[in-house]
């Protein structure tokens, strides 16, 4: 099985430049007009151009928008230099939403993209989540 992940953004070229910039992904192929592939992490990440106000989906109630939302999923990059990460990210236009915390197994970062995604950082610290693993 394969995952593939897409994000919906309102300017795709402003999406594309984050994206490249932020986490190292390179382009692969533009799919038509409105679709990007970005190459690089564990799972081609694939940028949609959707303007907002538009519904989320057939006869939705809710439309679209960019600002800072809460979704139930959210991506987590794992890094080996969390600061370098967020430096750079941030560089690049993301958020980071609250300092960097430091717990039993690791190192984590709360940010979100420029069109209202949340990501994390992770940086695991000796066992990662084996430290706190109970089964």
């Amino acid at each position: 099985m394969e995952f593939l992940v897409n994000l919906d953004v309102d300017d795709l070229e402003r999406a594309i430049d984050f994206y490249v910039t932020a986490f190292g992904l390179e382009v692969g192929r533009r799919l038509g007009d409105a679709a990007v592939e970005l190459l690089g992490g564990p799972a081609p990440l694939y940028l949609l151009a959707k303007r907002a106000d538009t519904p989320a989906w057939k006869n939705a109630e809710q439309h679209r928008h960019y600002g800072r939302h809460w979704t139930p999923l959210h991506l987590d990059f794992v890094v080996d230099d969390i600061d370098t990460a967020v430096e750079t990210a941030v560089s690049a236009g993301a958020e980071q939403e609250q300092p960097v915390a430091t717990h039993e197994w690791g190192r984590l970062a709360l940010m979100a993209d420029p069109f209202g995604h949340g990501f994390c950082f992770v940086q695991f610290l000796g066992r990662g989540y084996d430290e706190i693993a109970t089964s």
